[in-house]
């Protein structure tokens, strides 16, 4: 025989199976999903389990900007496991896939497409570019997710963009305003200067960055037996260590801890105050050869102070703050109300004004009616360029001691990723102490099973020490804050009935209507200033917090429009988002729900 003209297939008993021999996934991947979406495969699954007990995952919305990438996909990947397990052992398992729609990183975008033309664009225009954009990457998501064989109720998903949802998310604002949660104030915020807006905590990411770091001395101008008597006739310093040289400007006080011991330390024939803990580190930091301790006493006896401004005509007063550390430094903080959170906080209990001489664009000016006045030379600089310039000016004044430089942690935007600034401007907050509303979130925590259970303390440490949520944010895309001011006499108008017509102009006609019409066109005929009877009103500027809109998406989704019990059963999402969605949602739901 012949074995080439043998079919040797033949002589081997194979099983026979109809499955192809191969998957050819790149070919039958596609027409599996074109057969379920023919099929109506979702809502085939959610009648089947009609009547069935039901269970909720809420959709944390991915922002809709750019390409999905692996952990987008991880994210839905995961939720659709979940959703078809529960579906799978008897529950009705709806899942309502969102968008984050608003916010500084589509108008970025949008402003670098837009280039020159946007400043002949109105804010209306400009926000028509934006929605276009946020929708242009909602269908290109939509179609991988789908692609992943993720089901959902792709084709009606929920969008913080659109007119239902923007409403709720301004009625969540008026309701805020209108329970006593709101407050404007002038109080330092995050401070993007690329993009000129306050950031959230939530959005701000720490980097490494590299800093001057400095020691500058105080005159004392108090009489110094005050603090001590061996201090009578002695020419005394206080002593201060900063990695903001730009922030020296602004100083108007110097913070010690009440119950730190301090020493009155010799060196060079003047007398500088440190702790005394610190006294050993801090000269061999400013090279003295020999100190010589003429008292020691409690920070207490520090209090009121007053200590001469370096190089402005001011004192800097002294104040007991319990944020004093012994980890590094002096002991002493420079404390610039106007570039701290703590600062303010201590600053505003002796009554001490918020200056803060930077502008939007991170540019020193002259402050009218300020006390003392700023060298010229600063005038116009961006606070990176003075750094070196305020160097050079404590120099000059025999101010400065000491110099190194410090790589640490330091804050960045998360957007454009350079580095904030802490900078007093009047924004829109949230009290987190107004109605109790820390201590109840807290307890709204101890209420929610955490898995792992690491994230319970991880959220509750956060919530405990968080500041005053700043919700207002000056771009143009978003929600605004729809609140009116008087042209006459500046009172703002916060009528609940007022503004809930406002609110149901957006329900009918998205939140564009805000910039397409007047102050009085949006009020309507016959509302009058409460306190001065105007009849001529401004609107705000400002716009919400994108994680206000996202904060919001319990309120806009879990309702009996779309049959969905409100709390839901679950939320999934990064670690990531106990600063971020977890927190917003948190805060909203306890502050409207309970």
């Amino acid at each position: 025989m012949n074995l080439s003209e043998v079919d040797l297939k033949k002589t081997v008993n194979l099983p026979q199976t109809a499955f192809p021999m191969k998957a050819n996934l790149p070919q039958m991947e596609p027409r599996m999903l074109e057969r379920w979406e023919k099929e109506n495969i979702y809502e085939r699954i959610r009648q089947a389990r009609t009547g069935r007990p039901v269970y909720v995952l809420h959709d944390g919305p991915p922002y809709a900007n750019g390409a999905i990438h692996l952990g987008t996909a991880y994210n839905k990947v995961l939720k659709d496991f979940i959703v078809k397990s529960k579906s799978m052992t008897g529950f009705d398992a709806p899942f309502v896939p969102g968008w984050d729609c608003h916010g500084l990183p589509i108008e970025i975008k949008v402003d670098q497409q837009l280039g020159a033309r946007k400043a002949q664009m109105s804010a209306t225009e400009i926000r028509a570019e934006c929605r276009k954009y946020a929708a242009r990457f909602v269908d290109l998501h939509r179609r991988d997710f789908k692609r992943l064989g993720v089901f959902g109720r792709w084709d009606d998903p929920y969008l913080t963009m659109s007119a239902h949802y923007e409403a709720v998310i301004a009625q969540a604002f008026v309701d805020f305003l209108d329970k006593g949660y709101v407050y404007k104030g002038l109080k330092p915020v995050h401070w993007c200067l690329n993009c000129r807006t306050a950031l959230a905590e939530a959005e701000v990411e720490y980097e490494n960055h590299t800093s001057p770091s400095i020691w500058v001395r105080f005159a004392l101008v108090s009489d110094p037996s005050a603090i001590d008597p061996a201090l009578a006739g002695k020419t005394v310093y206080g002593l201060v260590w900063t990695t903001t040289p730009w922030t020296i400007p602004a100083n108007m006080a110097v913070a010690y801890h009440p119950q730190f011991e301090y020493a009155a330390a010799e060196a060079g024939g003047d007398v500088y105050i440190i702790a005394a803990e610190l006294l050993k580190e801090t000269q061999e930091k400013c090279g003295w050869p020999n100190v010589r301790i003429l008292a020691k006493f409690a920070g207490k006896r520090l209090e009121d102070a007053l200590f001469r401004h370096p190089f402005v005509a001011r004192d800097s007063r002294g104040l007991l703050a319990e944020h004093v550390t012994l980890d590094q430094g002096t002991g002493a903080v420079h404390t610039a109300p106007g570039h701290g959170h703590e600062d303010y906080l201590s600053a505003r209990q002796y009554g001490i004004e918020v200056y803060c001489p930077v502008g939007p664009d991170g540019r020193f000016f002259h402050v009218e009616g300020a006390t003392g006045r700023l060298p010229d030379v600063l005038i116009g600089k961006t606070v990176w360029e003075a750094n070196p310039v305020v160097i050079g000016i404590l120099k000059q004044g025999e101010a400065l001691l000491a110099q190194k430089t410090i790589e640490h942690s330091y804050p960045h935007c998360w957007r454009c990723h350079k580095p904030t600034i802490f900078r007093a401007t009047e924004q829109w907050f949230i009290g987190m102490e107004n109605h109790d509303l820390r201590v109840r979130a807290l307890e709204a925590i101890r209420q929610v099973k955490w898995q792992p259970s690491w994230g319970e303390e991880r959220i509750t440490t956060m919530v405990a020490a968080r500041p005053d949520w700043c919700i207002s944010r000056q771009r143009v895309w978003g929600v605004p804050i729809t609140v009116f001011y008087c042209q006459g006499c500046q009172t703002p108008v916060t009528d609940k009935r007022i503004l809930d017509r406002v609110v149901e102009l957006f329900r009918r006609h998205t939140a564009d209507i805000w910039y397409e019409k007047s102050a009085e066109e949006l009020l309507g005929e016959g509302v009058r200033c409460g306190k001065c009877g105007g009849s001529r009103f401004r609107k705000e500027s400002d716009i919400l917090d994108v994680w206000f809109d996202s904060g919001s998406s319990h309120l806009a989704v879990l309702d009996e429009a779309n049959a969905l019990p409100w709390p839901s059963d679950l939320y999934v999402e990064g670690p990531d988002q106990y600063r971020g969605w977890f927190q917003s949602s948190l805060l909203i739901g306890v502050g409207l729900r309970g």
